[in-house]
């Protein structure tokens, strides 16, 4: 019986860890996102190249930790035997796409 309350412990580890690098990484980009949107305004008043490099480093970094998200949150899913998410794995569409859908739709 000993070991299946450790196996049953053990399991529970690794969802609770699971769990707080899913938490973990929606903060980070909660964080990252806010300083983004600082970094935003302050572009709009001071109008610099340099201070737009830093605006792409983030929303580099926000990008790289959304995808890092999804595969946290899948693994999540897996370990706790959920069906993986549906459109989770949606990427948005690019500024050409957009230009490309509105003049289909002017038509």
């Amino acid at each position: 019986m000993e070991s299946g309350s450790q196996r049953v412990l053990m399991y529970l580890t690794e969802i609770e860890e699971a769990a707080e690098d899913v938490l973990t990484a929606k903060q980070q980009i909660v964080d990252l996102d806010s300083k983004r949107n600082r970094n935003r305004e302050a572009l709009n008043a001071l109008k610099t190249e340099m201070a737009d490099t830093d605006q792409e480093q983030l929303d580099r970094e926000i990008n790289d930790l959304r995808k890092g998200l999804k595969a946290k949150v899948n693994r999540l899913n897996e370990m706790q035997g959920k069906p993986e998410l549906r459109g989770y794995n949606l990427s948005p569409l690019s500024a050409d796409e957009v230009k490309a859908i509105n003049s289909l739709l002017k038509r």
